[in-house]
């Protein structure tokens, strides 16, 4: 007769395939799934930015479509820059106490840069032509 308690409070297979969980895997591939997110956001955004450039001043948000791209790559782009250097400094210095406020500041900027992108991009969609089309239809 087969036990209704899952195999992990028993003890069974499923048990040792659960203390055999990498976290550093799972962060990895946390971490590549993030950067993929990041890339097809900036790649979203510069395809955003293309399409207002041919539409050009026709368009009737034409200047605060710009100007909110312009400043969601530009923000994306320093984030990757913060990032990297984070990683670089978690990779040399960040054993030394000394570094501990200065990488807790660059994340804090990171956080925040993140925040800013993510309210950019809510207000671009928002004056979207394609989208408006849907919502006032």
């Amino acid at each position: 007769m087969a036990s209704i308690l899952p195999a992990a409070i028993t003890g069974g297979e499923s048990d040792r395939v659960l203390k055999s969980m990498d976290a550093n895997r799972y962060a990895t591939k946390k971490t590549i799934a993030q950067g993929m997110l990041d890339i097809a956001l900036l790649t979203a955004n510069a395809s955003q930015l293309k399409y207002i450039l041919q539409v050009g001043e026709k368009h009737e948000f034409y200047t605060l479509m710009l100007t909110l791209i312009s400043i969601s790559i530009i923000l994306q782009i320093t984030m990757g820059v913060l990032n990297l250097s984070l990683s670089l400094l978690r990779d040399c210095r960040l054993h030394l106490p000394e570094y501990h406020q200065s990488a807790n500041v660059i994340n804090y900027i990171v956080t925040g840069a993140a925040f800013m992108v993510t309210m950019l991009n809510l207000m671009i969609s928002a004056f979207d032509p394609m989208v408006l089309k849907y919502v006032l239809d």
